[in-house]
This record gives structure tokens, sequence and C-alpha cells, in this order.
């Protein structure tokens, strides 16, 4: 059986669903595929949102999460007119409590910029008058006004209605095999009742994309709860009338009495079920967030799977196949971005108009160069034969390739792992020429020696092409947290009016010790925590404390950066033990920063497993700046691939690397 349809959606979740009713409405004739509409990831999700709560820290997906939910009362009462059915939609506002050490700046009013909707702090009294109960722990916290929730499983019962109220072609039981390409095309869909056809398809698979098309979409398991007010106290009044979305959990009333309490967040594949360990660390932090639930009966327990990018960004926009478009790839915010996804999709589809905030979107950021590499390095590393295959190994084909995955800081993503300075150059050609040679994409700058014009810094700022280049405005020469702060906001101006309106990266730099230029812990924090508060992506540059990089990335920086010995020494990795535990410990980049004085100990900072290294003297003060640039770029490479190859174990004796079996006389 073959079936012809104008666009075929493939995938029945909340997506895929929202995407056919916005083109059905624009006039297209649309078919959804889905192998269970009751099993798609919709019905497994809290229905939050919640953008400001959730501080999204990249602008772009900000205030795309913004617009979306700006659309949501329309959307909603459009759907609901549809199907007479309600979908749970409830502005109710969010609170977001913090405990001590936490987030929380008494005198902030707004969001990220003044544009923003508003914020407003509670202190500890204050947040209690809003939601009586919260635990003893909490201090205070931000209330959201503009923040809400919508229950999913109602949400997808109203869209899979309304899109047999249009007319949609719905096929369920469906089980999309493979997507048959042909000269850069989509031919067909393969599936279980045999091959669908279209002029035109749209990937909205979620977590199982990947299985389709070789895309960075990958599941990231949830786990959840409900629990039931009990009916007295619920028949009286419902004692949890907000959303509280605190560190580490969040907890969902209903106006039915319904608790729901999630999530984890777990690597685990596509593992089903609920772990008795996942079902503890929900309730202790519900209960630490909110004592009354321990006493809640519990009603449900179910999971759910996230479609995660390397990134954390929707793919949202054109692929690889001329008329196969992707909307996948939204991570936590599902639910939230579905009617902005479905009015870009057919905006693109039907009127080929595409918003311009789509472009931090675009599913072909993650496309690998034709040729990254050399042939003769290329064929010299591939495994010989697929004769004899290592299911256990990837082959260093692939390998390489990966050398040029990109790798995210603060919701920005670069393919380069090599960062560079802009200081002690003896000439700007030299610097520009060694920037060049690095192929770098984030090149820090000293804010204060730029706006001085500090000998070697004159007329720096125009000297590189910021079009390409990431500017890292650094707070260097600062001795106190407060003078930090104050440079690293004339830094976030600098780069604006320097073209880069949405960069808020500062590496934090707080030296307060003249003699060895070793970075002050305390003032460090500090000064994090504030610019945290303040919307910053902040890159501190520290000892290789193992304690303090878990404490920075617990207040929310974007990267730690241990230094492998003291700044300009050339001491090389003198830290690498203590990087190596930052490295295992980190979920965010590690950038090994300071003491490098030659290409083998860049590769050495990157066998220990580092994501960046940011090389400055070592550059600059060679002989030949471009060409040590050059070798340096190299190294990291090389160190980036024994890195990923995996080094052999250290024994204490001797191996023969030639085997003494079969040998001659024996």
């Amino acid at each position: 059986m073959t079936t012809q349809s104008d666009i075929l959606a493939i995938g029945g979740g909340i997506i895929g669903l929202s995407v056919a009713i916005e083109l059905k409405l624009r006039g297209a004739n649309v078919t959804v595929c889905s192998r269970s509409f009751q099993e798609a990831a919709t019905h497994a999700a809290a229905g939050m949102l919640a953008p400001q709560a959730e501080a999204i820290a990249h602008r772009a997906l900000f205030d795309f999460c913004l617009q979306s939910r700006s659309l949501y009362p329309e959307w909603i009462a459009k759907l609901e007119n549809l199907t007479g059915l309600s979908a749970g939609y409830w502005p109710c506002g969010i609170l977001a409590p913090v405990y001590e050490g936490g987030i929380g700046d008494r005198d902030a009013g707004l969001g990220p910029n003044d544009a923003d909707p508003p914020a407003y702090w509670l202190d500890r009294d204050a947040i209690r008058l809003h939601q009586p109960g919260l635990g003893p722990e909490v201090v205070g916290g931000w209330w959201y006004p503009e923040d809400g929730q919508v229950d999913s499983r109602a949400l997808a019962q109203v869209l899979l209605g309304a899109a047999r109220e249009l007319g949609i072609d719905l096929r369920e039981g469906v089980t999309v095999e493979a997507i048959a390409q042909d000269r850069g095309r989509v031919s067909a869909v393969y599936t279980n009742i045999g091959p669908l056809r279209a002029d035109r398809y749209v990937l909205t698979a979620g977590a199982w994309s990947n299985a389709l098309l070789p895309i960075p979409v990958s599941p990231t398991k949830g786990q959840m709860l409900s629990v039931r007010v009990p009916q007295a106290e619920a028949a009286q009044h419902l004692p949890l009338q907000r959303v509280l979305f605190g560190p580490q959990t969040y907890i969902v009333p209903r106006r039915n009495g319904k608790v729901v309490v999630g999530a984890t967040s777990e690597d685990a594949a596509f593992t089903p079920g609920n772990t008795p360990e996942g079902i503890h660390t929900l309730l202790s932090r519900a209960i630490r967030l909110y004592p009354a639930l321990k006493d809640w009966a519990i009603e449900e327990l179910w999971w759910g799977f996230r479609p995660a990018t390397p990134d954390e960004l929707p793919l949202i926009g054109p692929s690889r196949c001329e008329n196969l478009t992707l909307a996948t790839g939204h991570y936590r915010n599902g639910v939230l971005l579905a009617p902005a996804t479905a009015r870009a999709i057919a905006d693109y589809l039907c009127d080929d108009r595409r918003d311009p905030l789509l472009d931090a979107f675009d599913p072909r950021r993650f496309d690998l160069p034709s040729t990254p590499h050399s042939p003769a390095m290329t064929s010299a590393l591939t495994y010989p034969s697929p004769s004899s295959p290592r299911p256990d190994r990837e082959t260093a084909e692939t390998l390489l390739h990966r050398l040029d995955d990109p790798v995210a800081i603060a919701g920005k993503t670069f393919r380069s792992r090599l960062m560079t300075g802009s200081g002690k150059y003896r000439t700007v050609e030299e610097m520009q020429r060694s920037i060049a040679a690095s192929r770098c994409e984030i090149v820090t700058v000293a804010v204060r020696r730029v706006q001085n014009n500090a000998p070697g810094h004159e007329g720096l700022a125009e000297a590189i092409d910021w079009q390409k280049i990431w500017m890292l405005p650094n707070t260097a020469g600062c001795q106190t947290a407060e003078e930090a702060i104050r440079v690293a906001r004339l830094g976030r101006e600098m780069a604006k009016i320097l073209g880069q309106e949405d960069n808020n990266f500062v590496k934090l730099e707080v030296i307060a010790d003249p003699k060895y230029l070793l970075p002050d812990p305390i003032g460090t924090l500090k000064a994090a925590e504030q610019l945290v508060k303040e919307g910053f992506a902040v890159l501190p540059y520290i000892n290789a404390d193992p304690i303090l990089a878990k404490h920075l990335e617990e207040v929310g920086c974007a990267t730690v950066m241990p230094l492998g010995s003291p700044i300009g020494s050339g001491q090389g990795i003198e830290t690498a033990a203590n990087i190596r535990i930052i490295v295992e410990n980190a979920k965010i980049p590690v950038v090994v920063d300071a003491g490098i004085g030659v290409p083998s100990e860049a590769a050495q900072a990157m066998e220990i497993g580092a994501d960046f290294v940011l090389i400055n003297s070592a550059i600059a003060l060679a002989k030949n700046p471009p060409a040590m640039a050059c070798a340096m770029a190299n190294a990291v490479e090389a160190g980036r691939l024994a890195y990923l190859s995996g080094r052999i174990p250290v024994q204490g004796g001797a191996s023969a690397s030639s085997p003494l079996t079969g040998m001659v006389g024996q």
C-alpha cells in the first residue's frame, strides 16, 4: 500500500500534532503517523510553562520560549473551541524558592534585560505569604507572575481531538522503519504498513529521531510521580496553590487535587521503569521543599524520555534533505514550545518565511565539514577492513569526525577547543596572524587594558573580526570581587558596541596576589554568584581546587578554568591530579588555563579530559607566534583524539609488544 499526501509528519506527540494542526489550518493536506498517540512523551511531562523559572541562559532560546508562552492563551482557546475539551491551562505564576546560598538578588526586579517580563524577589517572610507551608530551609525566592502550567495529558487529548475535527489523516500503530532518500530528497517513509509518500516531510519524533536520521538527538530519562491532596484538605481549600520550581525539583499542583513531582534527569538511554533511587530522590527533594507532601498518598509513578541535543537547543528548520524539515530535540521545553514551533514550521513550509531568531536552532549547525581532515591522515588511521568489525569500539574515522563535534558553553556551540588571548604580542599584525593560525573561535580581551589603551592594546578591539571570533571579556587586573563585577559589566557593554549583542560571557579573574598571581577563591566565588544573578555566562579562573570547582558549578557558572601552573610561567601542567578530579566531577566544560608553555603540555591537558585549553603567553611570546599558534592547535586536536581513543593502562612492569608464543624453538 502506498499513500501520498502534501505533508507527512513523522511522530504524533505534542510537537507533531501541533505542527499538523497549524499546517491544516493554513490549507495543507496533512498526514500524521505515530506508533501510539497514547505513548507519546507528552503524557509524561509536568506541563510547566516556565521560561523564567527555568532560568534559561541562552538568549535566543529564552526569547523563543517567551514568544511561545505569549501564544498560549489564544492557542489553547482555539483548540478548546474546536473540541469542547479542557486542556487545563492555568496561568497561575510560578514560585522559585531558594535555600541558603542559592541564587536570589533582593534588589533585582527584572530578568536579563529591561525588555523581559518582571520577576520579583521575595524574602523569607514574603514567600510564605505567597505560599504557606514551605520548608524551614527556604530563605526566599523568585515570583514569576507570567509563568504558568497546562495539564499535559489533557492537552494531548485536546490536540488529538482537534486533529480529528479538522480532518487530519491520523495513522496510529505505524512504526517508521526507514526514511528513504534519493538525490538529496526524501522519496518515501517505509513503515510496517507499507511506504508512505508526501511532497514534504516533517520529522517530529522526539527522542526517537536519531533512530531514523543521524542527527544529534538522544534520550534523557526523567522519572516522575504524583500524590493526592487528602480529601478533607481539598474540600476546604487546596493547600498548595502555586507551582514550586525549587532546586533540582518541581512540584506542580492541579486544580483537581493531584500534585505532580518531578523530575530526575538520567543518561539511561531508553531503559524503562521507575527505580527506588529515582523515586527516593524525588520524594526527598520535594519533602524538603514542601514538607506536607510526606503525609499525602502516592497516586502514580511514571517515566518519560526527553529529546536532548548536545547544546540543549531544539532542531527547528531545514535538514540536509531538500523536502525534509526537522522539529525535534526540544529537551525540557516541548510542551512550552509547541505553539511557537508549530507557527515557525507553518511559516516556513507555507509562506517561505523564517524568523531570524530560529537561526540558533538551525539543524545544520551540527553538520561536519565535508573534508575536515587530510585524506592521508584519515586513511592512515582507519581500521583496515569491515570484515573484522570491532562492535565495542568506534572506528578511527569516527573518532576523527568527533574532533569536530561542537561543544556548548552557556548554550553557544564551538568546534575549536583552543581559546587564545590577545595580550603580550609584539605587534597587532602578529596577533592577527596568530589568531588565524590557531583556528580558535574564542579570544579573551582584557576589558580594563582595552578601555585604557594600555601599551600593546591600542586599537586591539578593532583589529579582530568579531563577526568570526567570539569575544571573551576578562576582568584581568581586578583584585576584589567588587572590582571584577564592575569590569564584567563594562565588558558586556564593550561586546555589544562591537556587534555581539547577545554576548554575556565573562572570564572572571580576581587576583590579589601580586607575586604568584594566584586567583582569590573567596573573591572569585563571591563575584561569580553575583554575576550569574545578573545573567552572565561566567567562566571563572581558579586554582585547581575540585571543591571550589564544584561550588562554582553549583552557583551556575558556565565553565570552570583551573590553572595548570602559575599564569605566564610556562611550567606546564603541575596540577594534573586535581584537574583529573575536576574533569571527573564536572557537568560543565573544563578549561585548562595558565601555565602551558609548549604544545605537548596542551596535548597533555586534553589527554586528561579537559574540554578546552586557553593559551596566551606561550603563543604571543614565542619567537614565531603564528607558527606556535598552529602547533598548539594541532596539539589540542592530537590530545583530544588521544583522550577519545583511550590510553593503555599504566603497569608496574614491562610487557612485550611482540607475542612470545609460537616462536622458533618453542
